[in-house]
């Protein structure tokens, strides 16, 4: 038996305002209808020349696209003969197909499919006929075109809607992973939701989970919501959760929480978690209290003890942390640990240092930070041997990696670095065809009329689906070749393919760097190594703090340079290579002068700001040694971002044909 749900008319207009408002995405954001052609913002660096035939076909499909626009389909359809080798032609069916499809050309969307298969258009034509599909009812078709991998969840509620009208009541056990989740879902999941709750499927403990979820997601009508759902009995804990997320001070009346039950330790870890976040200490002494109940699980306490800790480490009360974590023997978080390690190294305490590195897991202390920190400290105490091991034994295995601990242990042998340049074997084919790949086609046509968004897009979409690493290899060579630097390295990233230095440390805007570091005596080197960190040579780079161009400048940084300098500025001048270049070389060269040359804190500085790393030295006799310093840095961000610069110099050194030492003596010698 075929069950048909049965809509208002009110519902089914909230049905077709998602629809139109799902349309309306789908058009203009995630898949932009076609654009015309454009002067880019950039001028990309590519050794393809274009053809006279492209050229005239990218005036027919401006034409087209302004035709379309204005409704004039006789027009319109006279262009198309001539946008048959186009490479963004589909953008134009995909406009003109979608506007159409409430009328169900179920023919068309199939020969749109069948021409543009395991496309970026392709799926988001899909997205938008299967909504279609729906608001008709057209149940039995929409799961003939539905995708199971796609990942709206609206789309997957329709399609247990459709299973459920064609008789698949299976259908109702696949419905709790889409009704339990923090947020609210989209209404079209309602009447899926209706008839899962009716069958029996929504029990107790469900209902406690999601109001959990919404509650830490900060979701209060939903929470409410599934309040109202649940029994009488259940409310009341369920309404104590609620309280103490929004008041975590009643963690401190032990009076309202006496019941021995799952629910209220869930409040009670809650009330813990938040007050730790506000006082530390306090919630530490706090938990004493409360641990004496039996009730508590092994998990519970271990996951209790690791919050407070942490949150004691933030708050700088190190003795503290470390006495709660030493009578927790089975407290082996990693973050923890290391976040303990580096508390020791601050205090230059080896001995303390060395019992909380060996209680990390196996696999993290196997790093190469905690390889490297191992010989270090074990050459500190003067340990000669650890299973076997030698410190020069632990040195020499990171040594052999190209990276800032491999670096560091490098230095510390007195050997070469291991640059690992060994660029992959790819065949002609395998080039061939990822070159004429369709979606890879658009992208580099969106590209070269400076539509970055949109040609990001196909990018994505299509170098996600090569099956193999030489595919992705292939593409970012593709990408570095065009001159689109940022994609390039980001692919080689994706396909981790990593010794392949040409396409992951590019040297574009040669002359500009070389110019810029001749009128301030900077290290090219350390030029490109800023540059690669900050935007990967991407000249239209926008962060969103404001910070622009290639060296990620703030324009109130870069004024302030150019006036220092003489220099002329102008905001807009931030997108243009040479002059952004310039200004952040000079920026550059200000650091290094407030830090005596030295690149480490110059690069810290860059990153954080030079008032916060002035504040991060150490000012009395204790100072650190200069890999110390750089690992205890209280920013991660800033700790992996020196670390970045220094590793990223050395390879510009090999890339240029020269040698750069990855810390210089006098960097060496200064206590920080």
């Amino acid at each position: 038996m075929h069950v048909r749900f049965s809509y208002s008319s009110l519902a089914k207009s909230l049905l077709l305002s998602i629809f139109v408002i799902s349309f309306a995405h789908a058009a203009t954001k995630p898949a932009p209808k076609a654009a015309k052609p454009s002067t880019p913002a950039f001028k990309p660096n590519t050794d393809v020349p274009v053809s006279n035939a492209l050229k005239a076909e990218r005036l027919y499909y401006d034409e087209a696209q302004t035709a379309l626009d204005k409704k004039q389909f006789v027009r319109y359809r006279e262009l198309l003969p001539h946008l048959k080798n186009y490479p963004l032609v589909a953008y134009l069916e995909y406009q003109e197909l979608g506007e159409r499809l409430m009328a169900l050309p179920t023919k068309e969307v199939e020969q749109f499919f069948a021409r543009y298969p395991d496309s970026y258009v392709s799926e988001r034509m899909r997205h938008r006929w299967l909504r279609a599909l729906a608001i008709k009812e057209l149940w039995t078709e929409y799961r003939r075109f539905y995708d199971s991998n796609l990942t709206d969840p609206e789309l997957a509620c329709l399609n247990l809607r459709a299973r459920l009208a064609t008789g698949d009541k299976t259908a109702l056990k696949e419905v709790e992973s889409l009704w339990n989740i923090e947020k609210p879902q989209s209404t079209s999941c309602d009447p899926v939701f209706k008839e899962w709750k009716q069958a029996g499927y929504l029990t107790p403990a469900l209902l406690w989970s999601r109001h959990q979820k919404a509650v830490k997601a900060d979701e209060i009508s939903l929470a409410a919501s599934l309040l109202q759902e649940m029994h009488p009995a259940q409310q009341a804990p369920a309404l104590l959760y609620e309280n103490v997320a929004q008041n975590p001070r009643l963690i401190l009346q032990p009076e309202h929480f006496k019941a021995q039950n799952p629910e209220t330790r869930a409040s009670i870890t809650l009330g813990l978690e938040k007050y730790a976040q506000a006082d530390a200490q306090a919630a530490a002494l706090l938990w004493k209290t409360y641990a004496t109940r039996t009730d508590f699980s092994d998990d519970e306490r271990l996951n209790i003890n690791y919050t407070i800790a942490r949150q004691l480490l933030r708050q700088d009360h190190g003795k503290e942390a470390e006495q709660l974590v030493a009578a927790t023997p089975n407290l082996s978080r990693p973050d923890l640990l290391e976040a303990l390690i580096r508390e020791a190294l601050v205090e230059q305490d080896w001995e303390k240092a060395y019992r909380w590195m060996l209680r990390l897991p196996v696999d993290t202390r196997k790093t190469e930070r905690w390889i490297y920190w191992q010989a270090r400290i074990m050459e500190q105490l003067k340990i000669k041997e650890f299973e076997g091991k030698t410190p020069k034994d632990l040195y020499a295995n990171v040594a052999g990696t190209r990276s800032f601990y491999g670096f560091l242990a490098s230095d510390r042998l007195g050997v070469n670095y291991s640059l690992l340049d060994k660029p992959l074997v790819i065949s002609k084919e395998i080039l061939t065809k990822v070159e004429t790949n369709s979606g890879i086609q658009r992208a580099r046509e969106f590209y070269l009329l400076g539509n970055l968004a949109a040609a990001n897009r196909e990018w994505t979409f299509t170098t996600n689906r090569f099956p193999t690493t030489e595919e992705m290899v292939a593409a970012g060579r593709l990408a570095d070749r065009w001159g689109w630097y940022r994609q390039a390295i980001q692919t080689m990233q994706d396909s981790d393919y990593w010794d392949e230095l040409s396409v992951r440390f590019p040297i574009p805007f040669h002359e500009h760097i070389k110019a810029a570091a001749k009128q301030t005596s900077i290290d090219p080197h350390f030029v490109y190594a800023i540059t690669k960190q900050e935007s990967a040579f991407n000249s239209d780079a926008k962060s969103p703090v404001g910070a622009m161009g290639l060296m990620q400048l703030m324009p109130t940084t870069a004024k302030s340079t150019a006036k220092k300098a003489g220099l002329v500025y102008r905001p807009q001048d931030l997108l243009l290579a040479d002059k952004n270049i310039a200004l952040g070389s000079r920026y550059l060269e200000e650091l290094l002068n407030a830090f005596s040359g030295n690149r480490i804190l110059a690069a810290a500085a860059y990153n954080a700001g030079p008032s916060r790393v002035k504040q991060w030295l150490n000012k009395d006799e204790s100072k650190l040694p200069y890999d110390v310093w750089i690992e205890t840095i209280p920013y991660k961000e800033t700790r992996l971002y020196v670390q970045n610069i220094l590793s990223f110099s050395v390879v510009y050194a090999y890339r240029t044909g020269s040698k750069q030492p990855f810390i210089t003596p006098q960097e060496a010698a200064q206590q920080l």
